[in-house]
């Protein structure tokens, strides 16, 4: 990798993710780059009654994805950590974004949130690897 990297992190809440986002900042400190930290969303196939908007759903992911941040960051600003939150599916969403952004790095947790699991590795980092137009890193937790 070159001075001032740009990589991508996918976080969504779980330990996993923020184990990605701290291992992100300690490569970009590395290489003085910068980190975009990327939480999707969508709205759930099942709900209660009242179901939320969309709005709603977004400024929670916005909410969870700061607190995410201030934990992996430990208040150190010294690496810069832009927050993005989008709608959509979370592998498409990332390598969408490192794509746009001509990412030097993907970095992704093994394990989401997501209720199904992988024998080996989360379907979102392994649509990633097998996709991604970068060079990707699966953090293990």
């Amino acid at each position: 990798m070159t001075h001032a990297d740009h990589i991508v992190v996918g976080v969504d809440g779980s330990d996993s993710s923020e184990a990605a986002l701290r291992w992100a900042i300690a490569q970009a400190r590395l290489t003085s780059g910068t980190i975009t930290a990327l939480m999707t969303w969508e709205l759930p196939a099942l709900y209660d009654w009242p179901m939320p908007t969309a709005e709603e759903v977004s400024q929670t992911s916005q909410n969870q994805l700061a607190k995410v941040i201030a934990n992996a960051t430990g208040g150190d600003d010294s690496v810069p950590v832009a927050p993005r939150v989008a709608h959509g599916h979370p592998a498409k969403a990332l390598l969408r974004l490192a794509a746009d952004s001509d990412a030097s790095l993907l970095v992704v947790g093994s394990r989401g949130l997501g209720t199904f699991r992988r024998v080996l590795l989360g379907s979102v980092a392994q649509y990633c690897v097998q996709h991604a137009t970068c060079p990707v890193v699966v953090v293990r937790r």
